[in-house]
């Protein structure tokens, strides 16, 4: 048996799992600085009042969607439901001005491809204040 004095080791320090942890802290720093918000869309929403104001209210045109899908451009029917239509009385209406506001009144129950259909064509015309028309609610306001 030798018991004699022991040869003085150096202590080790392993430092594998800290370069590791390193490591991925360093990983996650890097991707998460990179998170950006280029998939968001800005938009504005639309916002209600009481009274509309009349400094605001300039001739705008008013496209209607009713609960069966048909279209009416001031107040004028139009003969069937296809954009090619819909586009023609909206030219023949605002003429070459599309600084125009166009307001588009939907009724409750209209399907929403008919209400898409209206602003898809309005927009492809080139107007570019397009108006979705609401109303209040006073029972759901209390």
């Amino acid at each position: 048996m030798n018991l004699g004095a022991r040869g003085h080791e150096e202590p080790e320090l392993n430092l594998i799992s800290l370069v590791d942890v390193f490591l991925l802290l360093l990983v996650f720093f890097m991707i998460s600085t990179t998170f950006l918000d280029e998939a968001s869309i800005k938009i504005r929403l639309p916002e209600s009042s009481e009274v509309p104001s009349v400094a605001d209210r300039q001739e705008d045109i008013e496209v209607s969607v009713t609960a069966e899908g048909n279209y009416r451009v001031n107040g004028q029917a139009l003969i069937n439901t296809s954009t090619a239509t819909l586009a023609t009385a909206i030219i023949k209406v605002a003429g070459q001005d599309r600084d125009l506001p166009i307001t588009i009144r939907a009724d409750g129950r209209a399907s929403h491809q008919s209400v898409v259909t209206a602003m898809d064509v309005v927009g492809r015309l080139g107007f570019r204040a397009i108006n979705i028309a609401t109303v209040n609610n006073q029972s759901a306001a209390r």
